[in-house]
C-alpha cells in the first residue's frame, strides 16, 4: 500500500510522541533505580534497561519516518 504525503505526515506526531513518552519512561525508571533499596536494584535496573530498549525502538521508528519523509 502506498502512503500519500498527507498520510505520512499524520504519522509524524505519533512517532515523535511515542519517542518522547519512551524517553520520559527512561528517566522515570532511572530515578526509580536510584531510589530503591539495594536488594531491589537488580529488578529496577532490568526495568531501566527495558525502558532504554523501548526508547531505542521509538527512535528508530522516528528516524525511519524522517527518511521516508525526506525521500
Amino acid at each position: 500500500m502506498f502512503l500519500t504525503y498527507l498520510q505520512q505526515s499524520r504519522r509524524d506526531p505519533q512517532s515523535i510522541e511515542a519517542w518522547r513518552e519512551a524517553a520520559e519512561l527512561v528517566w522515570a525508571r532511572w530515578g526509580a533505580y536510584l531510589a530503591v533499596e539495594p536488594e531491589s536494584r537488580t529488578f529496577a535496573f532490568a526495568s531501566y534497561l527495558a525502558a532504554l530498549d523501548a526508547e531505542e525502538a521509538a527512535a528508530f521508528e522516528l528516524a525511519a519516518f524522517a527518511e521516508r519523509a525526506a525521500a
